[in-house]
């Protein structure tokens, strides 16, 4: 328990003290001219009050991320919080609160058109067709898990019905400005995802509920083929660090009202996120009797995370539990859904520089991108599982660099993202090599040496753009 509410307590003062630490290494100015002002359409430009760009920001971001994550991060066992809280705090927030700094600096450009400006041209257009992939991986992702719980709450209504009622919801969310259903309904989702997260910390405070103290072992039935590093820090991406925030905050980017909401915006959402997971890690272990006992009641349910999240709501809250439970797994990735395929629609359109005022040009893009993800979810869920996890790390990654070399051209403190941006490089690149899905070499000593080798290639390659930048004297565009 006091490794928990330590953990706790550190991401709420951080928000307080690292985040305004922040807002003046990127030097907040709150006079500054915003997109949302200065390029309104009335659809995706649109200024929103503050309170209501942040809970819709943490609803885009979060999903189920920090509830599946974390419940199936929980299974390497108490190690989980110090990953998201230490991930939390110095990567996760700090890479959404700079890169959405940097947004806003930028017309709330999409995040491939920001990682091209300031990593080159060749990596803006792998970013591009990169973070495309990842949108529809993500919207197939949150399309098939909650039609099929809902195939199981209503069984009369099949799968696939449930598969093209969400689509064609989708679809119509994709294509209306973001004030009439985003802005109106989400903050609603946000709010309920909060509060099913502070009832849960109640009753880890209140009911019959031992918190696991802390240790490093690994909880994992098959630890060998599990090592907690890098295993772990894909495991759980959204709560510690996560690419998929990048590809989101440019929509609230073109809704903020001047540059000192970033910190609630950004930096907020983030931290509220890492919360939320810390909580989900929590009662995980703690409503099973422990992390390997988690790990055994996941295994004899196939793994299904949202089987635990359900049982765990609807045993410990009640009825209320249950509303709330639906809520998690089957409103929450909904709206995430439908926010991937909006992101993606906004890259092409950026891309393409192609106005989407007009409802015809926003439908010619929605139309192919729909075509796409609805080809993927005849395609084995696992599959499409398996490499959405990395390549979201993987993502995270580039934009780690890119505020590095973001920092570096204004001449500030770059140690902010610098030891983060290494160790997700080390991170993704080993996880290539331990992991069946990619290469498995079946020994985590080589893999572990291959990783550091491709770090080390990587990293000395960015320091001498870093280098090569600094003695040109490059500045923002």
């Amino acid at each position: 328990m006091l490794t928990f509410i330590i953990c706790l307590v550190l991401l709420v003062v951080a928000y307080f003290t690292y985040g305004r630490y922040l807002e003046r290494v990127c030097k907040i100015d709150s006079k500054a001219a915003v997109p949302s002002a200065t390029l309104y359409d009335g659809v995706d430009y649109v200024p929103m009050p503050r309170w209501r760009v942040f809970l819709i920001q943490l609803l885009n971001i979060a999903g189920i991320g920090p509830i599946f994550g974390a419940v199936l991060g929980a299974c390497f066992g108490p190690v989980a919080f110090i990953w998201i809280t230490a991930g939390g705090i110095l990567m996760g927030a700090m890479h959404d609160f700079i890169s959405g700094v940097i947004l806003v600096r930028n017309d709330g450009l999409s995040i491939p058109e920001i990682v091209g400006r300031y990593l080159g041209g060749g990596m803006r257009q792998f970013m591009r067709l990169f973070s495309i992939v990842l949108l529809i991986l993500v919207g197939v992702v949150f399309l098939r898990s909650p039609a099929s719980i809902l195939g199981e709450m209503v069984p009369s209504i099949s799968y696939w019905v449930w598969i093209g009622i969400i689509i064609v919801y989708y679809f119509v969310a994709t294509l209306l400005p973001i004030d009439k259903i985003i802005g109106k309904l989400y903050p609603l989702f946000g709010f309920a995802l909060l509060f099913m997260a502070i009832a849960l910390c109640v009753v880890l405070f209140v009911g019959d509920y031992t918190i696991p103290a802390m240790t490093l072992k690994n909880f994992q039935a098959n630890a060998e083929a599990m090592p907690i590093v890098p295993t772990l820090f894909i495991t759980i991406a959204c709560g510690a660090i996560s690419g998929f925030h990048a590809t989101q905050s440019p929509m609230m980017a073109r809704c903020v009202n001047n540059e000192a909401e970033c910190r609630m915006v950004f930096y907020g959402a983030m931290i509220s996120e890492s919360i939320i997971a810390l909580i989900w890690a929590a009662i995980a272990m703690a409503f099973f009797g422990g992390a390997g006992e988690l790990t055994t009641a996941l295994a004899e349910h196939g793994n299904n995370a949202a089987w635990a999240v359900n049982h765990i709501a609807q045993t410990t809250l009640g009825k209320f539990g249950a509303i709330l439970a639906i809520l998690g797994v089957v409103a929450a990735p909904i709206t995430s859904g439908d926010t991937a395929f909006r992101s993606a629609r906004l890259i092409i359109a950026d891309i393409f520089h192609i106005d989407q005022k007009s409802i015809v040009k926003r439908l010619s893009i929605s139309a192919i991108i729909f075509a796409i993800g609805i080809a993927i979810t005849f395609v084995n869920f696992d599959i499409v599982w398996r490499y959405f996890s990395w390549t979201n790390q993987a993502l995270a990654t580039v934009v780690l660099w890119t505020i590095v070399v973001y920092l570096n051209l204004h001449k500030r403190n770059i140690w902010v993202a610098l030891p983060p941006a290494v160790f997700m490089t080390y991170i993704c690149s080993s996880f290539v090599f331990v992991s069946n899905q990619f290469v498995g070499l079946g020994s985590t000593t080589i893999a572990y040496a291959l990783g550091g080798v491709v770090t080390l290639l990587l990293t000395a390659l960015m320091c001498y753009k870093l280098y090569a930048d600094r003695k040109k004297g490059l500045i923002e565009q």
